[in-house]
């Protein structure tokens, strides 16, 4: 027995040697100066998304074979591998910007592939962790099989997909953020497709990193990134917390939450929030803290396309997804960059089976020169598709106003797949707003004076025809909409699955 263990010694000395190597990353200066940065190393952040003790490393050894001339690379800059968050299994990939930048070498793209290859065999989330350079210029790509962006696209809608832009992140590396549904920057990322130095070599353009992808460019213009948070640690929190509304896949459903407020309540602050006049502005936001359990509101993209809201939340301890009008900001108009996050959002949450809640109070789409030359038309047609398509529970709820193709969008359209379709009594409806279409019209006082009258009446004259199940108190919502989500329990039972959308999208 002494020979045989001592025949493993050198074995195991070696295997050591090459796990310390890997797990070295940069080695302490670089590691040192990314520190000083205020940003957490690659390990640092796998630690911190996996509940404590739960992450396993794949793939440790990959860079470690040098060939003549050559040094290793730790970990082939990706630290990847699988753990637990919430209790609940992932996978996850790192880049580590203190080994070459973080860029991605031949093995790094393997086992990139490989973690969307793991995520959908197991049927687990997938999260990437980005600060890196794109790939690497010696790459030889000799046989490369399908590649990491291949695998996400396939991998869409079947698990639910993170990522966190922590750094600068460049060329192939940042395509893996708009391949995912839900995207962090902090304040120190940046997001591009080149960086300043190839921008100004191909375009003789000069910009900072910042000017070019900076949160301020992809969170509040583009909407490539959905929301912006200080720091590594709160994007990690994020995503953790993210991730605990949806089920591991589209083959499960989102599990319930029991807590202190999952029960029935009546609104009575709401009719200080929402005034009845539908000219009288007021902030969705409050509405839907007011309506959801305490502490469950989740905004996403809150500074891009205002107008509309979205949101994950817990009602009655049940995940829903929200899509909501603000008449704070434009009245609550749709324009294309509302109709557009709205439509993503609507994909990712109806892809798991989330309950869509629709609170509408809009005077329509957005209408004007700028708005055309938007495409505000074509956002809000596939807007209109994305709801149509849904096939969980759907409820609705007008507020106050919703005039033409905005009250279509807002899953208003009767005996539309709606489990229940409700509205205020003080609602106005129509093709229209009176005040604004009377005069293209050509309507005279008279005529004017009564279309106002039948759009102030248009809760019942909806309702008369079954438009809406019910006219409900506005104090109600809440239990109102409990009872509807009740109505739809039949459906946890069914098996469900990836949807598979036809059609093309407008």
């Amino acid at each position: 027995m002494t020979m045989q263990r001592s025949g493993w010694e050198s074995i195991l000395d070696e295997l050591e040697r090459r796990r310390s190597a890997a797990q070295a990353m940069g080695g302490q200066a670089r590691l040192a100066r990314h520190h000083a940065s205020g940003k957490l190393d690659a390990r640092q952040r796998l630690q911190h998304l996996f509940d404590s003790g739960t992450f396993v490393e794949l793939g440790a050894f990959v860079g470690g074979m040098a060939g003549e001339g050559e040094s290793p690379i730790a970990a082939d800059a990706l630290v990847a591998g699988f753990g637990q968050i919430e209790g609940r299994p992932a996978l996850a990939g790192a880049e580590d910007f203190t080994v070459l930048g973080g860029s991605i070498g031949d093995g790094g793209a393997d086992k990139r592939y490989r973690l969307t290859q793991l995520a959908a065999q197991e049927k687990v989330p997938l999260v990437f962790l980005l600060e890196g350079a794109g790939h690497r210029l010696t790459n030889t790509h000799a046989g490369r099989r399908p590649n990491d962006l291949q695998g996400l696209a396939d991998l869409s809608g079947q698990v639910p997909m993170v990522c966190l832009v922590l750094g600068a992140s460049a060329g192939h590396s940042a395509l893996t953020a708009p391949l995912s549904d839900f995207v962090v920057m902090t304040e120190a990322a940046c997001l591009f497709a080149g960086g300043p130095p190839l921008v100004q070599a191909a375009t003789g353009e000069s910009v900072t990193k910042e000017q070019l992808g900076g949160p301020q460019v992809h969170v509040d213009v583009s909407g490539v990134a959905h929301n912006l948070v200080a720091d590594d640690e709160a994007a990690i929190a994020l995503a953790r917390r993210y991730l605990s509304y949806f089920p591991l896949n589209a083959w499960e459903r989102a599990p319930r939450r029991e807590g202190l407020d999952t029960g029935e309540r009546r609104l009575d602050d709401i009719l200080n929030l929402v005034n009845p006049d539908a000219r009288r502005p007021y902030r969705m936001r409050k509405v839907l803290e007011l309506l959801v359990d305490e502490g469950s509101l989740l905004e996403i993209q809150p500074r891009f396309g205002a107008s509309v809201v979205v949101a994950l939340a817990r009602l009655g301890g049940r995940s829903v997804g929200i899509v909501a009008n603000d008449p704070s900001v434009m009245a609550g108009t749709i324009d294309a960059d509302g109709a557009d996050k709205a439509t993503h959002f609507m994909d990712v949450a109806g892809a798991f089976h989330l309950p869509l809640i629709f609170l509408a109070d809009n005077p329509g789409v957005m209408c004007g020169a700028q708005a055309e030359r938007s495409g505000a038309l074509r956002h809000a047609a596939r807007m209109f598709v994305a709801q149509r398509r849904l096939r969980g529970p759907k409820l609705h709820v007008t507020l106050r106003k919703a005039f033409g193709f905005g009250s279509s969008i807002m899953a208003m359209n009767p005996f539309d797949g709606q489990t229940l379709s409700l509205a205020f009594p003080a609602v106005t409806l129509g093709a229209l707003p009176a005040a604004s279409g009377a005069p293209s019209a050509k309507l005279d006082d008279a005529t004017r004076a009564r279309i106002e009258a039948e759009q102030a009446g248009g809760s019942f004259h909806v309702a008369d025809t079954l438009g809406y199940d019910d006219v409900i108190d506005p104090r109600e919502l809440r239990n109102a909409l409990l009872k509807g989500l009740a109505l739809s329990e039949g459906r946890r039972g069914q098996a469900c699955g990836p949807v598979q959308a036809t059609g093309i999208t407008p």
